[in-house]
């Protein structure tokens, strides 16, 4: 239940963290979110790495909405760079 848990809390962290950034994603909603599940999962292990908090705790919620923030910023330097803006 453990993965299954962070990739429906993750969606849920995708839609916040797009509500937060809005504009113009390069690849949509179903990206974004699809972010927000990897950014959930990444922040949550490095959370958990670094000893900030334990499994369950609820500082799992702010590293997961960090870890999809950032990584919503990267994707859209990364492809923003790479579309032709008229």
């Amino acid at each position: 239940m453990g993965i299954l848990g962070w990739i429906l809390f993750g969606l849920i962290i995708g839609a916040l963290a797009k509500l937060v950034m809005p504009g113009r994603d390069p690849g949509g909603i179903i990206v974004t979110m699809l972010l927000g599940i990897a950014g959930a999962v990444l922040g949550g292990f490095v959370g958990r790495a670094m000893g900030f908090y334990a499994e369950g705790e609820p500082a799992g919620w702010i590293m997961a909405f960090i870890g999809a923030i950032v990584l919503l910023v990267i994707y859209r330097m990364m492809v923003g760079r790479r579309t032709v803006r008229p």
